[in-house]
């Protein structure tokens, strides 16, 4: 979708006008209002549209105007108004354009003293074409017979604003965070014949290396030789051997510190041999989600030139049942030296995220890490598909990723450690083993697993996203699929505590 910027009102299918709480107008809103001889103001009456925040009102074609539609949108109270409503606001507007087929639409978002206090209104505006460029994102790759009234008919957004050039700088560089979200969106759809270790590492390679992140690809030898052998153990069921990528960019000075950012990338998940139940396993494609936004956040700091040291790893692997599977009862040695009872294969998140945190670590020697993965069932029944669990043992450390999650409109809620869930996985037989055998706090369980692979003096957080990575239904910029959470919230947080 094209999406322009300009001070003079564009020729489009449709005009967008915006208003505040009691209907309103802003201009342009008010020059088309009497062009219409007081349409807008009209329908605005009869329907008793209040404005309030995100309510619509649809008038088809007025005479007076070019346009086959006229759609006002409610902002509310202006001055209660924040970044991620733009977006919402943004997103809004497209998807009433594409059911109304339109093919074109201009969007006239002009302040004229409406005391927006949260955000500069040229920002306001570039975060609203945000918000419609995320809202536009489909996976249609293998659809070759869908009708024609089922496709998306928005080609174009004109933004009629005040300051284009200014607007249009600052729609520039979310517009690179917003592509690296498409990115994570086609990776988490993606089939998972097409999509495996090799051709996930192979694509990173290949979107990251020419942005002058530097791409080293670890295969199953180089992986043994390292002594990841709980990576192996997940791994050596398929016939897709396993692989560990790192992409280092270093955007601050040599003696800067450096972030690291590592992502589980299980590319289809059937459980091992503690083989999952058939019906939904086809979800279990999006078991990489963690990985794919760690390449995606690469990719986004790497294309804005972020000042910043940052480092992505991913661990890639496919979980399958085979003669070669690990099995319940295994032990395995860790990068870390210690040793782990795998008492369950599907508990295989945590055993490919160990060795690869230990490799950042060894590698990269960060301050600060971050892991992300769908790693269990469990946060979704404590938190649902509003919010990632964060787990985290640094008090300073999970505020400022929390805070940037709120500004994005990717909300995390932190979760407890206790001394209690991280002597339920000592195991008589090793070091630790990778459930703790009962039912009870299983995303906490999972968490202190992942807590005895952290060096001393490290700050780490470890995000659970396995209840939004994926939305089962449209929401607004977030089409139903692969939502590419933590993309745009990492961003966030590195632009805030890492780039000032």
């Amino acid at each position: 979708m094209k999406i322009s910027f300009d001070t003079k009102p564009q020729k489009t299918d449709a005009f967008v006008a915006f208003a505040t709480e009691g209907g309103k107008l802003l201009e342009p809103g008010k020059w088309a209002d009497k062009k219409t001889g007081g349409a807008l103001k009209r329908a605005i009456e009869a329907e008793k549209f209040e404005a309030k925040k995100g309510q619509t009102l649809v008038v088809p074609g007025p005479q007076g105007l070019p346009h086959s539609h006229v759609i006002i949108v409610g902002l509310g109270k202006p001055e209660e108004l924040k970044e991620k409503d733009f977006e919402k606001l943004g997103g809004t507007v497209v998807s009433i354009l594409n059911g109304r087929k339109a093919s074109s639409a201009e969007m006239a978002f002009r302040t004229d003293g409406a005391k927006i206090k949260n955000i500069d209104p040229r920002h306001a505006a570039a975060r609203m074409a945000t918000g419609a460029l995320l809202s536009a994102y489909r996976f249609d790759k293998y659809l070759t017979k869908e009708p024609k009234e089922k496709k998306p008919t928005l080609k174009s957004l004109a933004f009629t604003v005040e300051d284009p050039a200014k607007v249009k700088k600052l729609f520039s560089e979310d517009q690179k965070v917003a592509d690296a979200v498409y990115l994570v969106r086609d990776l988490v759809s993606e089939a998972p014949n097409v999509l495996y270790p090799e051709s996930f590492a192979t694509i990173i390679k290949k979107e990251l290396s020419p942005l002058g992140v530097d791409v080293n690809i670890l295969d199953a030898r180089d992986i043994e030789r390292k002594g990841m052998g709980a990576l192996m153990a997940v791994g050596q069921g398929s016939a897709r051997e396993p692989k560990l990528v790192s992409m280092e960019y270093r955007g601050a000075g040599k003696k800067d510190p450096t972030v690291c950012f590592v992502g589980k990338g299980v590319t289809f998940d059937t459980g091992g041999i503690s083989i999952k139940p058939g019906p939904g396993m086809e979800e279990m494609k999006w078991d990489m989600a963690g990985a794919a936004a760690v390449t995606g956040l690469m990719k986004a700091l790497a294309a804005r030139e972020a000042k910043v040291n940052a480092v992505g790893v991913v661990a890639l692997a496919e979980n399958m049942p085979s003669g070669t599977a690990c099995r319940p009862g295994d032990i395995v040695t860790t990068m870390s030296g210690q040793t782990v009872e795998i008492l369950n294969t599907d508990a295989e998140g945590r055993l490919i995220l160990c060795d690869a945190l230990w490799y950042a670590q060894e590698e990269f020697e960060p301050t600060h890490i971050v892991d992300l993965a769908t790693l269990t069932g469990a946060v979704i029944i404590a938190l649902g598909h509003e919010y990632g669990g964060i787990f985290c043992n640094d008090s300073d450390f999970a505020r400022d990723l929390i805070e940037a999650g709120k500004t994005v409109g990717e909300e995390l809620w932190r979760m407890p450690l206790n001394d209690a869930w991280d002597k339920a996985i000592d195991s008589p037989a090793a070091d630790m083993k990778n459930i703790s055998g009962g039912r009870d706090a299983g995303s906490a369980i999972g968490a202190h697993f992942l807590k005895r692979f952290i060096q001393d003096g490290v700050k780490w957080a470890h995000l659970d996203i396995a209840g939004v990575a994926w939305a089962n239904k449209d929401r607004v910029s977030v089409p139903k699929g692969a939502s590419a959470f933590g993309v745009r919230l990492l961003d966030r947080y590195v632009a805030e505590n890492w780039e000032k």
